[in-house]
């Protein structure tokens, strides 16, 4: 801190004798002074300045930008230079990936300047307000994306930002093998938007831990952004879109292998450390897999997806840095809750005369449970609000309070484990008895307890308790935000039929919406189909098998198959499920199709017993031109025939 201050000094003298200069970064940026109480640097290796500079357009904000010493910055640059390549193809072929591309530009050997992206954070950051182990939790990106985007317009806007921005890193990450990925270069904006910065290991240079690569997955997809993308913690139509535009923004980039090849060679010979010979481009080349045809690569990328939902080791990773990080945190970092966007004070908020817990509610949205009313009376007579917390934010209260005073200053919180269903109506009515009486005791407890900021920024109304005032909404399914109708009930099924080569292909890519089984759980789902007329059964083909849902993505290639041969089922793990679904029937002349129809079934698996028809479709082959590619959704439902 002191360097930095002296420092800080030498700019600023700088500026006296100068009077203003342009920044190396955009010869737009034209500055005037340096702002010293904005200026501060990064925990991490290199331990890069955060700098401030002053405008000279009197109504323009303070530019911020980031000096490094230390890192080949040229690296960066190239990098940055690939991905935005990648957005402008992408962006040609009309698919805005919403990608955040910042600027970064080589000063000299070893330094330079890097653009700071406002209203950021990072993921590590995110997920620490949900205490150290966050990065093994599926609601911190969520949450964080509902304080700052209270309204449900807002926050869809920034769902549809995440999975747009979410699937163009995964493919550009990996396309380009950037590696040491962990959640501290990794940010999230509030409007929802993901990015990457610091990519001083690309081309698969991985950091060792020993003999262990730390970048164990693909690329990094977590559950929590996963969770995000769902809505919830199953799997939802949604993610079905997700799944598309990594396969569909994959397959655009193949189509330019040579040009992305072409542009890394030229700088083979520039002295960076990781672009140095053949076998760095052949990195690429192999990423891109130029020989497979889009349906492999669906394939095969869907696949990866799969992979890095799977990986513990991700998340184990982000836990270490998270401790690795902890010794680096300065002691006048103040706690804060994860769903307050602000921190309210005595002073700004109105002193608090008594606290009240009414009542609790069932809830549907985001997840089911119980939420209790909290009556909150302010010294201003007339002033009562109402806010409405969950017993798990409770607890986070009071598990920051704890980091701030000794237990012996703060009153006893009542018990998380409970007997039995803990979302039951007994349970949640004990809960507000007990709640009851600990904020009692709280806002009566020491000054210094009592009118601390955590406590008068818990009971300050969110917008979330503005809008729920006065109103008694309906509840609705958890999933209700993410539903579309469809027109039958029984779900429906996303295909791609092709015919090529007296070969018909079809690709079972997604179902979505399937109605759960009468016991209340979710199906085993699986596809077959025939092709009729076919009265001894030789042109059944079947999937694989997905577990325990309602929303399966297949996307995956088992090769030709010959007349009369079907696929196998078989169990695999939950997540992403894996499925032969790649159908093809071999030897069809063109003038047979007219007469062929596609009958489709989708059933559920159940072991011993007979399994369960959870809808059907049938396609007449002669109401689709097949001269191209044929991709959509279709109903399913009871017997009959279905249109695209």
């Amino acid at each position: 801190q002191g360097i930095l201050r002296e420092g800080l000094e030498d700019v600023k003298q700088f500026f006296k004798a100068n009077g203003s200069c342009r920044l190396p970064l955009s010869p737009s940026l034209l500055v005037k002074g340096i702002v010293p109480r904005d200026c501060s640097y990064f925990n991490s290796n290199a331990v890069p300045l955060k700098l401030s500079f002053q405008n000279v357009d009197p109504l323009g904000e303070n530019i911020r930008v980031i000096f490094k010493c230390g890192d080949d910055l040229r690296q960066d640059m190239l990098t940055l230079q690939m991905i935005r390549i990648m957005n402008k193809i992408w962006v040609q072929e009309g698919l805005d990936m919403r990608m955040v591309i910042f600027r970064c530009f080589s000063t000299g050997r070893g330094r330079g300047m890097v653009e700071m992206i406002p209203n950021a954070e990072t993921l590590r950051k995110i997920q620490v307000e949900h205490g150290v182990t966050g990065s093994f939790k599926d609601r911190p990106l969520a949450d964080w994306l509902q304080k700052h985007n209270p309204e449900e317009d807002e926050y869809e806007k920034a769902v549809e930002n995440f999975i747009y921005s979410c699937a163009g890193c995964c493919v550009a990450t990996y396309v380009l093998g950037i590696c040491d990925r962990h959640n501290d270069n990794i940010m999230l904006k509030t409007t929802g938007h993901m990015f990457h910065i610091d990519f001083g290991r690309f081309l698969g240079h991985a950091q060792m831990f020993g003999n262990i690569k730390r970048d164990r997955a693909p690329f990094v997809f977590t559950s929590d952004m996963a969770y995000v993308i769902n809505g919830g913690d199953k799997p939802s139509s949604r993610f079905h879109d997700f799944v598309d535009l990594c396969c569909q923004a994959y397959n655009l980039i193949r189509k330019h292998t040579h040009l992305f090849l072409n542009l890394l060679g030229l700088m083979l010979s520039c002295g960076i450390p990781e672009l140095s010979d053949l076998e760095d481009l052949k990195y690429v080349y192999d990423a891109l897999r130029p020989q497979d045809s889009d349906a492999d690569a669906t394939t095969y990328f869907t696949r990866l997806i799969e992979s890095s939902l799977g990986s513990v080791a991700t998340k184990l990773n982000f836990f270490i840095h998270n401790l690795a990080q902890m010794k680096f945190t300065g002691s006048d970092a103040r706690p804060t809750l994860s769903f307050a966007p602000r921190t309210h004070t005595i002073k700004t908020s109105g002193r608090i005369r008594d606290v009240f817990l009414c009542r609790h509610e069932r809830v549907f949205n985001p997840s089911k449970g119980y939420t209790y009313v909290v009556k909150v009376q302010r010294e201003s007579p007339s002033e009562v609000a109402f806010v409405q917390r969950t017993f798990e934010e409770f607890q986070e209260l009071h598990n920051k309070l704890r980091l701030l005073f000794p237990s012996s200053l703060l009153p006893s919180f009542p018990s998380r484990f409970v007997i039995g269903r803990s979302r039951g109506e007994a349970v949640a009515e004990r809960r507000k008895e007990e709640l009851n009486g600990y904020i009692w005791h709280l806002i009566h407890a020491a000054p210094e307890v009592a009118e601390c900021d955590l406590i008068y920024t818990f009971f300050h109304p969110l917008p979330r308790d503005e809008k729920a005032a006065g109103t008694n909404p309906t509840p609705k399914p958890a999933d209700a935000t993410w539903a579309r109708p469809l027109g039958k009930v029984g779900g429906e099924v996303k295909l791609s039929i092709s015919y090529k080569n007296n070969k018909l292909f079809i690709m079972v890519m997604h179902i979505r919406g399937l109605p759960p089984l009468q016991d209340g759980n979710d199906p085993d789902p699986y596809v077959k189909t025939y092709l009729l007329p076919d009265p001894q059964k030789t042109t059944k083909r079947k999937t694989k098998v997905a577990r325990k849902t309602c929303n399966p993505t297949y996307n995956e290639m088992v090769g030709e198959l010959g007349m009369g041969l079907g696929g196998c089922g078989g169990a695999v793990a939950e997540g992403l499920p894996r499925s032969a679904s790649q159908l093809v029937y071999d030897g069809i002349p063109r003038g047979d199709l007219q007469q062929r129809e596609l009958r489709l079934s989708v059933l559920s698996e159940e072991g011993f017993w007979e399994n369960i028809l959870l809808g059907e479709v049938g396609i007449r082959l002669r109401d689709l031109d097949l001269a191209q590619e044929k991709m959509g959704w279709f109903a399913l439902g009871s017997r009959g025939h279905a249109t695209l």
